[in-house]
């Protein structure tokens, strides 16, 4: 049995103390006969990786019960969380109660005394879960009204069914928010899809336990994206899916007529890889050594080289990477192709006649920031391809 450490419990009502301290002065004793306050948890708990929300229920100015529900890391430095969701019985200013943490069955059990000082709120006691038992001290507390408390929860989950056009989201980033009794259902399905998961989407947040359900991030050629909604749009469990924000960053994006560009009814991919190619070997004074697409996501990624001008007398090398993508402009039939195009990444290397000098790059890699196009070749490539730019201010194309 997994034994949960005193460090992930200690804190479990004192996080309440310090996030709410700062609305103290306007925390109110309720008004009406029945009321419902809270106590949130917002930073500080388990170094912010913990989610706590004490629910209390009031009778006039009395509080008749209370529930206690604790999300936290199932173990010290895990992306798996766990959760606990106890009934608190009030007896005079003593609160307990026992359960079991969902997700590794521990037993949980809750002892808290709460006594009310001024317009804030101090808990005391003992919180066990497994084997390990700790303390609890907690002072100036303030709460939440039901209002208060649910004007702070959020719930975008970023998902638009169909975007007017890709301005706001990107035609290769697809969400979908699926039931957590599903999710590996569908993760399977999507194993034989040609299509990337971000890592990062298959944690299971507290908002997910508490919800229900989870939304998983998938990148995907974007000439297929329409149809890959469609599909999982029927898989069980599947509650909504549609376009998110993604690579396109509009400062890095050209908009062009597809008319020259498209063989039938889709981009040319080599016309397009040769131009692209052209236009950033010249601007970079490098010279391109490959070019390949993505068949998962639609990605085009250039590699070029050049002489490294740090040490002359060495006669170094830089490799610089590209990263770019060509998608319609919106959903559906359209007469224009968007191009995207990454900050350069490059990397120096000894490629000299051996013996060789071996480099290590030990600093972050400045040009990979370079979000401001400082080697001009977003303007080049809208040169090229006779393309708009993205007016940021009016939100227009120009």
């Amino acid at each position: 049995m997994r034994v949960i450490s005193a460090y992930l419990i200690g804190l479990t009502v004192a996080a309440a103390g310090s996030a709410m301290a700062q609305n103290k002065t306007n925390a109110k004793l309720p008004a009406s006969s029945n009321e419902t306050r809270y106590f949130t948890s917002i930073d500080g708990l388990m170094d912010g990786n913990a989610d706590v929300i004490l629910r209390e229920n009031y009778q006039g100015k009395t509080v008749t019960s209370a529930v206690l529900d604790v999300c936290y890391p199932a173990a010290k430095g895990s992306d798996r969380k766990d959760r606990f969701v106890v009934n608190l019985a009030v007896n005079g200013q003593t609160m307990t109660g026992t359960t079991q943490s969902i997700g590794d069955k521990l037993p949980v059990s809750v002892n808290l005394t709460r006594k009310q000082t001024g317009d804030t709120y101090e808990f005391k006691g003992q919180i066990r879960v497994g084997q390990t038992a700790t303390n609890v001290v907690s002072t100036d507390n303030a709460d939440l009204s039901e209002k208060e408390f649910r004007e702070n929860q959020t719930n975008d989950d970023g998902i638009v069914p169909a975007p007017q056009d890709f301005t706001q989201v990107s035609p290769e980033a697809i969400a979908v928010k699926v039931k957590l009794d599903n999710a590996a259902d569908l993760l399977k399905y999507l194993k034989g899809q040609n299509v990337g998961v971000a890592v990062n989407s298959l944690a299971v947040s507290c908002e997910s336990l508490r919800s229900g359900q989870m939304t998983l991030n998938l990148s995907i050629d974007p000439q297929r994206a329409a149809d890959l909604l469609a599909t999982v749009k029927t898989q069980p469990g599947v509650t909504g899916a549609g376009w998110t924000s993604g690579l396109f960053d509009m400062e890095r994006t050209v908009r062009f007529a597809a008319a020259d560009w498209q063989e039938g009814t889709k981009p040319n991919r080599d016309k397009l890889a040769a131009a692209i190619g052209a236009v950033a070997a010249k601007v970079l004074s490098a010279k391109l050594v490959s070019s390949a697409w993505s068949d998962d996501t639609g990605k085009l990624t250039l590699l070029l080289k050049r002489p490294s001008d740090m040490f002359p007398a060495l006669n170094l090398t830089e490799t610089v990477e590209l990263n770019a993508m060509v998608a319609p402009d919106q959903p559906g039939t359209s007469g224009h192709l968007m191009l995207w195009i990454s900050a350069p990444s490059i990397t120096t290397a000894d490629d000299s006649t051996p013996p060789r000098l071996n480099l290590i790059d030990s600093s972050s890699d400045d040009d990979e920031g370079d979000q401001n196009d400082e080697y001009g070749i977003v303007d080049a490539l809208a040169k090229e391809f006779k393309a708009q730019r993205w007016d940021l201010e009016n939100t227009v194309w120009k």
